[in-house]
């Protein structure tokens, strides 16, 4: 068995914008609430291979781990997965964004398998990933439409 889930949200700004935005990955900790730091290992070509580290959880935990991404510009996708898999014996992510009538659709695909000796499995990792990626999508979507109204102010 494994884990699979697919959410998306429409943000109110231009699909350049919201690409180069959300690919910026070392401005995640201030774009996500939930990544204290992102470290940049290693770049070659599109892709990337760099470390995440999330703030501590209601246990005092800090939860960090290597992952690489590599975004396609042409396509407007991303592919991404965990290098140190943690307690994930795989992590796939899928970045899709496409130009819909108010803005740009952000889909993120996540396919996962937890390990046996994992503090939950895949049943409860979804519900996790489910509840957490509406939170982080809505915190985007209000950061990303305020930066690019700024923008326009400027002209």
């Amino acid at each position: 068995m494994a884990g699979h889930t697919d959410n998306e949200i429409v943000i109110e700004a231009p699909l350049d914008f919201v690409w180069s935005t959300t690919n910026d990955l070392e401005s995640w900790p201030q774009l996500f609430s939930e990544y204290a730091a992102v470290e940049v290992l290693e770049r070659s070509g599109p892709t990337v291979r760099f470390r995440l580290t999330m703030h501590p959880d209601e246990q005092g935990q800090v939860w960090s781990w290597v992952s690489e991404r590599t975004p396609d510009p042409q396509t407007h996708t991303v592919r991404a997965h965990r290098v140190e898999t943690g307690p994930f014996e795989f992590m796939d992510i899928f970045w899709e964004y496409t130009e819909v009538p108010g803005g740009v659709r952000m889909r993120w695909v996540q396919d996962f398998h937890m390990k046996p000796q994992a503090p939950v499995d895949d049943d409860g990792m979804t519900a996790h990933l489910n509840r957490n990626t509406v939170i982080q999508m809505e915190l985007i979507k209000k950061k990303v439409e305020a930066a690019a109204r700024s923008q326009a102010a400027r002209g």
